[in-house]
């Protein structure tokens, strides 16, 4: 029979596929055992009405053979198989699918077949491996089979065969290797296994392939062993995905033996969540939260993504688009049969069916977060310990966009008892008429409880959050309350734990010293924003304060971000100073009768202060200096 062409625009389709959309070349397997899949799945259910087709679904199967010698590679099923005028439509005009067809005429009836593929687009797929293809089909019910062959896009030909059975037979000859390519990989055992393993491992029929083994004969020895070739049959897929299967036949070890092998893991998840929704959005979930982070999770090369199947066939390996970035630790897949698809199954239109699933998922996850919390808390405290840092980022990021979602998971330990808190437990503790939800920023809890705040706030009754992370005070500047109360770094000039007999005191000795704290400051330099009195000391002379956003910790972790402008990232330090410790009188003394001893004393005073809040002194030789001058007078 005469060459026929294809159109114009499918040749100009047609080349650019193969030469630029798909991104790996090895889904072209996929394509056509969906096909093949699809195929049987149309016979399948035609036999629901059809008396004459004497097939049980055991029957079906797709098969997998090579001929190295010939460099061919097929691909065959025992399906519906095609007559002369669907080759025709279906092979001859690229991006015409009969699965798509079949699967819209059925929509009304609502029957209980998924299709996967689309004969069309992704059957070209396989001219990124293949220089030519040969189709040899017998539809059902037909008497004559036809073969279908094409070498690309100059065209293609449709002649009788003596094809006997029912079904279809996609043979590739593949391309010659280059430097670059190395096809011969797709007649390897090894490759062809690992394929089917990844991306068609639940097709629901199997797909079977004949392999030699070579295996000791029956008169073979320890001293003589005699070896001889056998050929056997092989299913290389489960068919059965461990989603689809009851909860009740799945155990523990299963569901952690299918996470550990799927998700490359050498520790058990600590959670499994199952998730089967029907209506808007019709997919199942198999979500798994692991027992500690990856080892690239906190770093930029970290992937985020749930595999991403469509009746069984992966479709895409890591879909970032079905999980927010706050929960980026998920591992897990998705299986719908309700995504749209473009030319590729590689890339997802972003629709709004995808969009539903990810909301949904989104809510399944917090909604298992919250029992765990409620109802297994070391096992929370064990998962907030790995990526508690994550949920804090999420409440910070998006300026806070997230923060009413995730606030009821954020713990931090606490001076009640030195464990982990959330701001509910802390709000249940409140005194009555505290206002504020106290907080201090150090590199430990330790640290923290050495700041001279600390022991002043903790006399008082209340309880404070130790903040150890470099996100947690960021975090806690952008949710600014909880349940109506305040966030408040005890290392602010606004603490607001005094009396009112204290507050006037202090304002009082602030303004009547004010021109000794002007002096103070002058001496110390640029360094320091205010000197000021204070009553919420205790048994520490003095202690350091910030003014505004910026605290101490706050600018340190921006300063030690790359390509940070380190001299325009600054705290507005306050110098505190106790007015109950004898320090006072003796600097209202000095700026009396010593002004010059005065400086000295200031310039101690500050690195004294620095040093308690965790900071070096910029000048460490200057103040072993004056130290050094003070203490040999």
């Amino acid at each position: 029979m005469a060459k026929k062409q294809f159109k114009t625009e499918s040749k100009k389709l047609l080349d650019m596929m193969i030469n630029s959309i798909y991104t790996h070349k090895e889904i072209f397997l996929r394509e056509l055992i969906s096909n093949a899949s699809d195929a049987i799945d149309k016979l399948y259910f035609r036999s629901l009405s059809d008396e004459g087709i004497k097939r049980s679904r055991d029957d079906y199967e797709i098969r997998i053979a090579v001929d190295k010698d010939k460099r061919e590679l097929s691909i065959s099923d025992n399906g519906c198989g095609m007559n002369k005028d669907e080759l025709e439509t279906n092979l001859g005009t690229i991006a015409k699918s009969g699965s798509f067809d079949f699967k819209k005429a059925q929509e009304e009836g609502k029957a209980d077949v998924d299709i996967i593929g689309q004969f069309g687009v992704g059957f070209y797929s396989a001219f990124m491996v293949a220089d030519k293809i040969k189709v040899e089909s017998k539809g059902y019910g037909e008497e004559q089979g036809y073969i279908w062959q094409s070498s690309g896009v100059d065209g293609y030909t449709i002649d009788k065969c003596d094809k006997e059975d029912v079904g279809t037979v996609v043979t590739l000859h593949l391309k010659d290797d280059t430097d670059d390519e190395n096809y011969s990989e797709y007649m390897s055992e090894y490759t062809l296994r690992t394929l089917v393993k990844k991306y068609s491992d639940y097709i629901r029929y199997p797909i079977r392939m004949q392999v030699t083994k070579s295996v000791k004969t029956a008169d073979s020895t320890d001293e003589d062993p005699q070896y001889e070739d056998v050929v056997e049959d092989v299913t290389l897929n489960s068919m059965i995905p461990i989603w689809k299967k009851p909860a009740s036949e799945v155990t523990d070890e299963d569901m952690a033996n299918f996470y550990r092998d799927k998700f490359s893991d050498y520790e058990a998840p600590l959670k499994v969540i199952r998730q089967k929704t029907e209506g808007t959005s019709t997919y199942e979930a198999l979500l798994f939260i692991p027992s500690h982070a990856p080892y690239d999770y906190y770093t930029k090369e970290y992937e985020k993504g749930l595999q991403l199947y469509s009746s069984g066939v992966l479709i895409m390996d890591k879909c970032a688009d079905l999980l927010p970035d706050y929960y980026s630790f998920v591992h897990g897949l998705v299986d719908s049969a309700d995504l749209s698809l473009n030319i590729s199954r590689e890339m997802l239109q972003h629709d709004r069916q995808l969009k539903l699933i990810a909301k949904s998922i989104e809510k399944k996850i917090s909604s298992e977060l919250k029992k765990m919390l409620e109802n297994e808390r070391e096992k929370y405290e064990q998962f907030f310990k790995e990526f508690g840092a994550q949920i804090k980022y999420g409440a910070y990021s998006d300026f806070g966009m997230h923060k009413e979602e995730l606030k009821d998971f954020i713990m931090f330990v606490s001076s009640f008892e030195k464990k982990n808190t959330t701001f509910s437990e802390y709000v249940s503790r409140m005194l009555d008429g505290q206002k504020k939800i106290y907080y201090a920023a150090g590199e430990t809890v330790e640290k923290i409880e050495m700041l001279p705040q600390t022991e002043a706030v903790k006399e008082r009754g209340y309880e404070i959050l130790y903040l150890t992370e470099n996100i947690d005070e960021f975090t806690l500047q952008v949710m600014r309350e909880y349940d109506g109360k305040e966030f408040s770094n005890i290392c602010t000039d606004n603490l607001d734990i005094e009396t009112d007999e204290e507050k006037e005191q202090i304002k009082t000795e602030n303004e009547s010293n004010a021109e000794m704290l002007k002096f103070m400051q002058e001496a110390i330099g640029d360094e320091v924003h205010a000197v000021r009195f204070t009553s919420t000391l205790r048994k520490h002379p003095v202690g350091l304060s910030t003014e505004g956003m910026m605290s101490i910790g706050m600018a340190q972790t921006l300063k030690a971000m790359p390509g940070a402008d380190k001299g325009g990232i600054k705290a507005e330090l306050v110098l505190e100073i106790n007015i109950n410790h004898p320090i006072a009188e003796k600097l209202k003394k000095l700026y009396a009768e010593d002004k010059d001893k005065l400086t000295v004393f200031s310039k101690l005073l500050f690195a004294d202060a620095k040093l308690l809040s965790g900071l070096m002194p910029d000048k460490p030789s200057e103040f072993s200096e004056l130290l050094s001058g003070l203490l040999t007078e």
